[in-house]
């Protein structure tokens, strides 16, 4: 059954529901594909709204914009949520760091600030949604699923390459009606950036920054028999190079 609770920290009301169960034995565990950064300094505020979303993502907690970069080094997320008040660089000033280095995970700015200035700032700086405190956890949940729509992550729903050609990016299956070709991760996360990212000039660096980790950048010629490979399986038509620049998903 579920149960409604409710916590007040700092004169901020905060209120969530959770499951419960009379015996735990027999219950699945819930699958947690879609992985989350979330930095937020206050330690129990941090906790409260990392263990309710761990229920449903997997979830990294990190206190202050030192402990977020060291994170983003050695692993690659699906969704920054950045509270923009935290020690050593801001939310907003690590997000725009972040950006100048071609990282385009999507970012949910969290903060107590109701001015249209700090909206602005955050905006600017890259973030793609906004919320603030006071707020429901099943709110935020709400917004990490539009997200997660929005930007093609961990999505069930077959993708539609061009009329003959279908992806499936649960099963990293791409099915053009006489066969079936199944991607290496790589090939489908290279893929699916490309979704995400239509009719736009995208850079080698910008890939790389957003499909490797730091300790396991490839070399040119590497990304390139990647891209040969996704092209012979798609159609070479639907990954343009522009000579110098980068590639362009029609």
């Amino acid at each position: 059954m579920w149960m409604r609770c409710s916590i007040i920290w700092d004169n901020v009301h905060f209120s969530y529901t959770v499951k419960t169960y009379d015996t735990i034995i027999n219950e699945p565990q819930m699958e947690k594909k879609m992985k989350i950064l979330l930095m937020e300094d206050d330690p129990v505020l941090g906790d409260i709204v990392s263990t309710y979303l761990a229920e449903y993502y997997e979830v990294t907690h990190a206190f202050d914009s030192k402990e977020a970069q060291e994170h983003i080094d050695e692993h690659k997320f699906d969704l920054f949520i950045f509270d923009i008040n935290v020690p050593g660089k801001s939310g907003v000033e690590l997000l725009d760091e972040l950006r100048s280095f071609n990282d385009t995970t999507p970012a949910i700015v969290v903060t107590a600030y109701a001015d249209t200035k700090h909206l602005k700032s955050s905006f600017d700086a890259g973030a793609h949604d906004y919320i603030k405190k006071p707020f429901e956890l099943e709110e935020l949940k709400l917004r990490i699923e539009k997200s997660r729509v929005l930007f093609h992550i961990e999505q069930d729903t077959p993708v539609k390459i061009n009329e003959n050609v279908m992806y499936y990016p649960r099963k990293l299956l791409v099915d053009d009606g006489s066969k079936e070709m199944t991607l290496r991760p790589k090939e489908a996360e290279i893929l699916e950036y490309f979704i995400a990212h239509p009719q736009r000039l995208i850079s080698q660096d910008e890939l790389i920054q957003n499909i490797w980790g730091f300790e396991e950048m490839p070399s040119d010629a590497t990304l390139r028999s990647y891209i040969r490979k996704l092209r012979e399986i798609i159609g070479s038509e639907k990954i343009v190079t522009q000579r110098g620049m980068g590639y362009r998903y029609e």
